[in-house]
């Protein structure tokens, strides 16, 4: 068996799929607004009602005003009569909790109005209270833990840990199980990340909550309609992508899930050595028993198409093993110890290559791939390079699709336009991508809005934290 330089790290190609690099970043799944539900006979809350009144009808009838002035946004008059309902009939008929969550649009926008810290402070107060007293008077579900949750997470996070917020998500979670608001998964997502590499839960839960949330996502999927369907097509798009951050850690996925995700890259490109290694690094670190006939197949067409002698044998050996830290620090040698500039931008490059596809460090990856361009500077690989790791970051830097998501197509389209006005040998792989992307672009409406024009300059946020000019689809 030939174990030569065909298993240097040059896997950059198979970034198509969609990595998680270790940031940090807001992805927000909006709670979505819902229509008042219809009674529901089997309930009925102890707290005071209309028929607690001591004039049922006078209540109700300024309900009914207060809901008009509401949606009229004539905030004044609406919160007058509010008042009056809330003081004596706070769970309203007995059947919704509508006049309750009516007080929390009330204090948001309270809160939306003022900057004083004393009065901010104040309405979130009433706000949390407001809650605690829908879970006194409807304790049905995990409603409330998921809705405490997700003001914590994206509007008050100083007011609560992210373990504190976490376990707010996880019992929503174990309430509601598949019934489980979408509004839940993208957050419970990245909070879990974060805290698992925190070392603050173990990997038993974090596997188990793997589980779970793609469990979630069918179901939600499955059993979806009308802008449901779009809400968890976009938790869809966020939360298997960030999940991809386990990829990193040894055993947490066995060797089915490799060979299912990354063996169709060999079969589409058989012959392509940074396939083949990307490929090769993959299912070994998976566990992957050599004697398994695609593994076998895999091998011999890397002995056939990308044997070649190399004093770097070491760092070659390190990379099939799996060994990414040990990799890195003898690529780096040999980078430091190189005085041709083409080899020495080569191992650099290659650094890069596996803080991408392995490590999923996004930024360390620019950080080396920009150091190779600095060295070869009429080379384009490293822009095509970062042109992929900033089209990638979607999910990251967005919900996966949206503004914030598609931002992320201008700065690569930057990077591969730079890449083949340097170098035209990757010309026909940026031409590639450009076209690709080119229609992930926002609209023109999408432009407008935000009062933005064609052409302006606008700096792209997240991770990425680049000035580029704005361009539509259309």
């Amino acid at each position: 068996m030939k174990w030569f330089s065909w298993l240097i790290p040059a896997f950059v190609l198979l970034f198509g799929y969609a990595c998680t690099p270790k940031i940090a970043e807001q992805t927000i799944v909006a709670v979505p607004v819902q229509a008042e539900p219809e009674p529901k006979p089997e309930m009925g809350s102890t707290c005071p009602r209309f028929s607690d009144a001591p004039n049922e009808d006078e209540v109700i009838e300024q309900y009914v005003l207060y809901r008009d002035f509401l949606k009229a946004e004539d905030w004044e008059r609406a919160y007058d009569y509010w008042q009056k309902v809330y003081a004596v009939a706070p769970a309203a008929d007995g059947q919704r909790n509508t006049v309750l969550a009516d007080g929390i649009v009330f204090y948001e926008h309270f809160l939306a109005n003022t900057t004083d810290s004393g009065e901010r402070n104040k309405w979130i107060d009433e706000i949390f209270k407001l809650y605690d007293q829908i879970a006194v008077c409807y304790p049905e579900g995990g409603y409330i833990q998921a809705r405490k949750g997700f003001d914590l997470y994206y509007k008050y996070r100083e007011r609560a840990s992210k373990r504190e917020i976490y376990d707010l998500f996880k019992e929503s979670i174990e309430i509601d199980g598949l019934k489980t608001n979408d509004f839940v998964v993208n957050p419970f997502t990245a909070l879990m990340i974060d805290l698992f590499f925190e070392d603050q839960i173990p990997v038993e839960e974090v596997k188990k909550y793997f589980d779970v949330i793609n469990e979630l996502i069918a179901n939600g999927l499955a059993d979806c309609s009308g802008n449901g369907c779009d809400r968890w097509q976009i938790v869809k798009e966020y939360a298997p992508a960030r999940l991809e951050a386990f990829e990193v850690v040894e055993g947490f996925f066995d060797c089915e899930y490799y060979m299912e995700k990354y063996y169709k890259d060999f079969l589409e490109a058989s012959t392509d050595c940074d396939v083949i290694r990307t490929v090769y690094s993959r299912l070994k670190w998976g566990g992957c028993p050599e004697t398994d006939e695609r593994f076998r197949n895999l091998i011999q067409a890397g002995n056939t198409n990308c044997v070649e002698e190399s004093d770097l044998e070491l760092a070659y050996q390190a990379l099939r093993d799996a060994e990414y830290d040990k990799a890195i620090e003898l690529f780096q040698s040999a980078a430091d110890s190189e005085e041709r500039l083409d080899k020495k931008a080569t191992y650099t490059l290659l650094i890069a290559k596996i803080y991408n596809a392995h490590l999923k460090d996004f930024p360390r990856a620019r950080q080396y791939a920009l150091q190779a361009a600095g060295i070869r500077p009429d080379w384009g690989e490293p822009y095509i390079l970062i042109g992929r790791l900033y089209a990638s970051s979607g999910p990251l830097c967005g919900p996966g699709r949206g503004w914030d998501s598609q931002v992320v197509v201008w700065p690569a389209i930057d990077m591969w336009t730079k890449a083949k006005n340097l170098d035209a040998s990757v010309a026909g792989e940026a031409n590639k991508w450009i076209s690709t992307y080119r229609k992930f672009m926002p609209t023109k409406e999408d432009v407008f809005i935000r009062n933005l024009k064609v052409g302006q300059s606008f700096r792209v946020g997240c991770w990425i934290q680049e000035n580029t000019l704005i361009r539509t689809v259309d």
